[in-house]
């Protein structure tokens, strides 16, 4: 079986070297940056499963590398690490496309419960339900291949936007809850908050819907959740 690769990009020495123990102790492959611009640079050249960024960092800022990262197309799952507790924070660092955030401090054993429930989803979805293309308002995605594209051009989705239009299309035409979505999305106990998910609906609205603002296709039940409608 593979040994899944994870990158930490962490500015601070013992935070760096007591991640890199803890994970390698779970038998994962670790590689280490100490700075943002390090990082960048092996995120978009090296073959990760999983990249851990802290947000303050010298030269670049975990969100700048992770805008750079999906900008130029490389869709890794990402965990930010953040000392910021700031809801305005989070919900940047998940705009910009990351997965997960933990707030320092924060226990190991909620990281690795993290850690592996990302590369669960995200090295497991093949083995999902549903399965090969789906074309649902403008967009066609293929659940297999975690591509998507519009008539004109192919969009770049991070892992949690498949999955969470994943679960949705399983429930098509089904009023699905913003907590089933974070029970069965994210999947593990300390969750996020429903306005994640919320942010991340805005997302993909505004790649399906022809206008987002009065959306025909990811319907809002007011109170409850989110129905998707095929056509």
């Amino acid at each position: 079986m593979k040994m899944s690769k994870i990158l930490v990009v962490e500015d601070e020495p013992s935070m760096r070297l007591g991640l890199k123990d803890n994970l390698e102790f779970e038998s994962y492959e670790v590689e280490l940056a100490i700075d943002g611009e390090e990082g960048l640079r092996k995120a978009t050249s090296g073959n990760f499963d999983l990249i851990i960024l802290d947000v303050m960092m010298p030269k670049l800022s975990g969100f700048d590398v992770c805008k750079s990262m999906r900008k130029s197309g490389v869709l890794t799952p990402i965990i930010f690490l953040t000392a910021k507790s700031e809801e305005i924070d989070k919900v940047l660092g998940l705009e910009l496309g990351a997965d997960d955030y933990l707030t320092k401090p924060f226990s190991l054993r909620e990281l690795i419960a993290r850690v592996k429930a990302i590369l669960r989803r995200s090295q497991g979805s093949g083995d999902a339900s549903l399965k090969g293309e789906m074309t649902i308002g403008a967009l066609t995605v293929d659940f297999n291949q975690f591509t998507a594209r519009t008539e004109k051009e192919e969009v770049r989705m991070s892992h949690k936007e498949f999955e969470i239009l994943h679960y949705l299309a399983e429930h098509m035409n089904e009023v699905v809850s913003r907590y089933d979505l974070l029970n069965k999305v994210w999947g593990y106990d300390s969750q996020p908050t429903t306005r994640t998910v919320d942010n991340f609906i805005l997302r993909l609205r505004q790649r399906i819907e022809e206008n987002p603002n009065e959306p025909r296709h990811i319907l809002t039940v007011h109170g409850v959740g989110y129905k998707l409608l095929r056509n």
